[in-house]
């Protein structure tokens, strides 16, 4: 049995996509997960499983979510050892965990997409490739970035964006699982 964190894209944001993280729960427990818990109402939540691929886990949720609550979401699931490599790995200093972010992505980084980026057009926001995410970090918070825009524009694939603070508690409660 291994822990997984499952990362919702795009619920519960300006009143739709509506999901009650005691449905999220229950849906995830009728697919048999145990020791589910939820954090925060934009979907996240870490769950226990019998060994298997993410991507099985997260298309097995996403198609759930589909057939018992009719949404359509996009679904990241990662092992709890790729969370705690995704916090050791952090490619600057977290100065203010709420302005830093990782964007987890459904496939690795494309480092020439990266690197083709005109970075002086988003600075001074940071922008660094990790294997399956994408650092950030906006001095002057989310909500005006220059950066998240362009990178829905180059669209990178599927992709969910979670803040420092909220990744280190995921990461915690995993952990304790």
């Amino acid at each position: 049995m291994n822990r997984y964190v499952a990362l919702l894209r795009g619920i519960n944001v300006g009143g739709r996509q509506k999901l009650k993280m005691a449905d999220l729960r229950a849906l995830l427990s009728g697919l048999g997960y145990i020791d589910v818990a939820t954090l925060l109402q934009s979907g996240n939540a870490v769950f226990t499983a019998a060994d298997g691929s993410p991507e099985r886990f997260a298309a097995e949720i996403q198609e759930q979510i589909s057939a018992e609550l009719g949404l359509t979401v996009t679904v990241m699931v990662r092992p709890v050892d790729d969370l705690r490599r995704v916090v050791e790995q952090i490619p600057f200093e977290v100065r203010d965990p709420s302005k830093c972010a990782v964007a987890f992505l459904a496939s690795p980084v494309d480092r020439a997409r990266i690197e083709a980026l005109d970075h002086v057009s988003f600075a001074p926001e940071e922008l660094v490739a990790g294997e399956q995410e994408l650092y950030l970090y906006f001095p002057n918070g989310m909500g005006r970035s220059k950066l998240l825009p362009i990178l829905a524009r180059d669209t990178f694939g599927p992709a969910t964006v979670r803040n420092w603070n909220t990744i280190t508690k995921l990461l915690g409660m995993a952990e304790k699982g």
